[in-house]
């Protein structure tokens, strides 16, 4: 993939356990003993059967917990064939017990370990889902967020096996403007032991894939030429390997061999200044890999476990591996952004390199954001028109704003330079006025300034993450096409 996948698998995950009776396996009193841990699909469990965690700290087998769905293309449904499908939770951890291929319809499944009571009802983790596959740009990418899916109500199929199945679980990807040029690279990422290496992000310039529990991976829609492939994944670092990479053609067989442990420490600080009214009084910061970053969007890939929470002062993240990142502070809906005042310290964006030894980060200003009215202002929201009229809070003390719309991609559609100041109203209003929105995913990005002598500086913006919204080309198709935010978005 060509386009840097989102940081939203940063959302606030929690474990969504499912205790109704439903979820209770007939069988459980009678489980045998499994000599695999909950990560081991098998671990000695006869066929058909999954080694599962039971509350206490032992080990059973039970009936699986399959994840099932459909990859489709965006932009007419057909279904997608040879998807990469799998499932992270949210530090980007692998939850899925191996990476899901679509078959020729578009339909895959996914195992997922379930921790049962003594009785066999079901604890579902928390997830989201990543899709990954030829001609596509990865879901989730650009503006396009994975939320975590429903996993409250599982089906009991007549063999036993669980499934989770609803709209969340079908997965729409967007095909890439164009594929010449693209080629793919496969291979494997070795560590000292298998189950370490799942996970790791491995990136070709800003094209990205996630290795399997058994290390394997693939990168699709690599330019061709020279590429260097590189792995990231706390606490451990590889050796990058070079790729002459041809159109149409796959490159098999790459190697990125461990290259020892990654004891690097990036640190920094922010300081919150004049935060709004009812922004929070901490913010997150994380790690993303530069070649993925793309900068009109403020997205990248960030590796798992790259990330510091409820920051008010210093931080600090531990175990990270050779290589150059951006870092993103107040990147998460917090009611707070990155200072975009240029005219004094700690506001731009800032990159580190770690090159085997820790490194200082910089310091960071964070203020109050100006709060998205619509559309977008609390998920990504479908509009009726395609040319919609945009709304965000007015700020105390600017000149005027600037407002900006992007695709899915990054690409600046519009731009309305120089709103004036509003006056006796809490809101600022703007009519999309660019050339007509093709169906898709947009994001409006707003900046209020201030201006002197000509100059403009700018004193605040909306959230990174806010102002998302969706032009439909066709009614929505149930499971299959973009939903408003009471179901979700794939």
């Amino acid at each position: 993939m060509r386009i840097a996948s989102t940081l939203l698998t940063t959302l606030a995950l929690s474990a969504i356990p499912c205790f109704v009776p439903a979820c209770s396996s007939s069988a459980s009193s009678t489980a045998a003993a499994c000599s695999g841990t909950s990560g081991d699909p098998q671990g000695g469990c006869s066929d058909g059967l999954a080694c599962e965690a039971v509350e206490g700290g032992s080990t059973a087998c039970f009936a699986p917990v399959l994840v099932q769905g459909r990859g489709s293309s965006s932009a007419d449904g057909k279904a997608v064939a040879g998807a990469r499908v799998v499932a992270r939770d949210v530090n980007g951890a692998i939850v899925a017990r191996d990476v899901a291929v679509s078959a020729a319809d578009g339909s895959y499944r996914l195992q997922i370990p379930a921790t049962r009571k003594a009785d066999g009802t079901l604890t579902l983790p928390a997830f989201t889902l990543r899709a990954d596959a030829s001609g596509f740009a990865s879901f989730p990418s650009g503006l396009r967020p994975a939320l975590p899916i429903d996993v409250s109500a599982p089906t009991k199929a007549s063999d036993g096996s669980w499934f989770v199945q609803n709209a969340g679980t079908d997965v729409s990807v967007d095909p890439l403007a164009s594929t010449s040029g693209l080629g793919t690279i496969s291979g494997t990422v070795q560590g000292a032991a298998a189950n370490g290496v799942a996970g790791t992000l491995v990136v070709a310039g800003a094209s990205s894939a996630l290795a399997a529990r058994d290390g394997t991976f693939t990168l699709f829609d690599v330019p061709a030429g020279e590429q260097t492939v590189r792995g990231f994944l706390r606490g451990s670092n590889f050796t990058p390997a070079s790729a002459t990479v041809v159109a149409g053609a796959e490159l098999k067989g790459l190697v990125l061999a461990a290259a020892g442990a990654a004891g690097a420490t990036v640190t920094g600080s922010i300081q919150i200044v004049n935060p709004s009214e009812g922004s929070a009084s901490s913010t997150s910061l994380v790690l993303v890999v530069k070649s993925t970053y793309v900068a009109t969007i403020a997205r990248g890939e960030a590796p798992k476990g790259l990330r510091a929470a409820g920051v008010t002062g210093a931080f600090s993240i531990t175990g990270v591996p050779d290589g150059t990142y951006v870092v993103l502070a107040a990147f998460e809906n917090d009611g707070l952004v990155r200072d975009p005042d240029t005219a004094i310290g700690g506001t731009a964006t800032q990159e580190v390199t770690v090159a085997g030894a820790s490194a200082a980060a910089g310091s960071f200003k964070v203020t109050g954001a100006l709060d998205v009215r619509g559309p977008g202002a609390s998920g990504p929201e479908v509009v009726a028109s395609a040319a919609p009229t945009i709304t965000w809070a007015d700020d105390s003390s600017e000149d005027g704003y600037d407002l900006w719309v992007y695709d899915g991609f990054g690409n600046q559609s519009w731009a309305a330079p120089a709103l004036p100041a509003v006056t006796g109203s809490k809101d600022v209003t703007a009519t999309y006025a660019g050339p007509a929105l093709k169906p898709g995913y947009y994001q409006f990005r707003a900046a209020s300034f201030r201006s002197k002598g000509g100059t403009k500086t700018y004193i605040s913006m909306t959230e990174d993450l806010k102002g998302v919204f969706i032009v439909k080309w066709r009614a929505a198709r149930p499971g299959r096409d973009p939903l408003p935010p009471a179901r979700g978005f794939r």
